[in-house]
């Protein structure tokens, strides 16, 4: 999950990438929050990366040029 994080960080524009422990998420469990900036709709390379990580991607309503990803394990 963190090199996931990592490699999301580096392909698409970030606000923000962190990974939360069950106790800190809302799905109780392990969880990558991305926040992406000017992204209409979830990018392909970010898709990717959560595939191969075996994440499975929730749904989040994006904010005005923000993108919010929410993905578990």
């Amino acid at each position: 999950m963190h090199r996931a994080a990592l490699a999301i960080q580096e392909e698409v524009p970030t606000e923000s990438v962190d990974v939360l422990a069950p106790n800190a998420s809302q799905y109780d469990a392990w969880t990558l929050d991305a926040v992406l900036r000017d992204a209409e709709g979830v990018p392909l390379e970010v898709l990717r990366e959560l595939a191969l990580a075996g994440l499975t991607l929730q749904p989040t309503p994006s904010q005005a040029e923000y993108q919010h990803v929410a993905a578990t394990v």
